[in-house]
């Protein structure tokens, strides 16, 4: 059993990576139904948060049945990130989770996320201090370094782990690499062979595929996944990788009634949760991954992301379900 301070997980537990504009409510429940072990929010700037930003703020919405669910702040000032911890804890979350892993410009070049890869004396500083600050457990999601020059993982992830965080989720990545190339494990792996390192390591970064998820496991020994993009349109893959473990065998894909039904489900829920309006724009990011693969589906995409009213989506959805049950997909 994996433990992430006294939150007792599964032999290998998967969890669903912090993506913003993402991994908000709507998303994360499907997740959790199908799934995901434990949940993250998108992160949250604790610059925002401090200062009662409405953004910022919505998103340290949580609710019982994703438990256990953490909230991830990110920010480059230690005593406003100390700040934006107390505040999480307030709305009593399972874990609060350090980002220092974001490679965006606007983010790292601020020296928040990944940018903090540049002075890990901060970032060990910055750690205890959040660690200190909360009697929640606190977990760190980072990268293996800044460039290919500065991969410190090995060590950053001893320091982090001797002021105290729980557990830590790795991107196999550089920040200089952003999302590109191949994410390299064997420094994951190496973190997690150090024998010093006691608490959980989770390995990140194109687990694409159930056969890829228990490669990485048996290889380089991690305790748990991270699943991060192969989980957008696709929230089954949780228990797609779930079953592969057990049984050495692939579910089927999805059917179309199966997405559909899903995808009902996600636009319903984020319409309870931002609103008509804002539920429905920000549902279309999402319409391209869950009907991947289908034939001629283009044309009815760009319908489900042109209306504006959700009933005149469902009604498209309704439509789909009639015209490809008639032929076969």
């Amino acid at each position: 059993m994996i433990k992430i301070g006294d939150i007792e997980l599964s032999d290998f537990p998967l969890l669903l990576a912090p993506m913003e504009d993402v991994s908000d409510p709507p998303f994360r429940a499907l997740c959790k139904k199908y799934g995901a072990d434990v949940m993250y929010t998108e992160f949250i700037s604790s610059e925002g948060l401090i200062r009662d930003a409405v953004k910022s703020v919505k998103k340290l919405d949580i609710f019982e049945y994703e438990r256990p669910v953490g909230i991830q702040i990110f920010g480059s000032d230690i005593d406003s990130m100390r700040q934006a911890a107390s505040l999480c804890e307030a709305v009593n979350p399972d874990i609060i989770d350090i980002n220092y892993g974001c490679p965006v410009k606007k983010v790292a070049c601020k020296g928040a996320g990944a940018g903090i890869l540049q002075d890990i004396p901060k970032m060990v500083e910055m750690t205890k201090e959040i660690v200190n600050s909360t009697n929640l457990p606190v977990t760190v999601k980072t990268r293996l370094g800044w460039d290919e020059n500065t991969k410190y993982i090995v060590e950053t992830a001893e320091r982090l782990q001797d002021v105290g965080i729980k557990a830590i989720s790795i991107h196999g990545r550089t920040r200089s690499q952003m999302y590109k190339g191949e994410a390299d494990w064997s420094l994951i792996g190496d973190v997690k062979n150090n024998s010093r390192m006691h608490i959980p390591v989770f390995g990140n970064g194109d687990i694409n595929t159930p056969q890829k998820a228990v490669e990485y496991k048996n290889k380089f020994g991690v305790d748990g996944v991270m699943i991060g993009r192969a989980a957008i349109g696709n929230p089954w893959f949780f228990n797609e990788v779930k079953h592969f473990i057990n049984t050495g065998e692939l579910m089927s894909s999805p059917s179309i009634d199966e997405r559909i039904k899903v995808v009902k489900e996600h636009l319903d829920f984020s319409i309870k949760w931002k609103g008509e309006k804002l539920g429905v724009l920000e549902m279309r990011r999402h319409y391209g991954n869950y009907f991947k693969g289908i034939p001629n589906f283009k044309p009815i995409r760009t319908q489900l992301v042109t209306l504006d009213y959700s009933e005149e989506i469902f009604e498209v959805l309704k439509n789909v379900s009639i015209q490809y049950n008639k032929i076969e997909v």
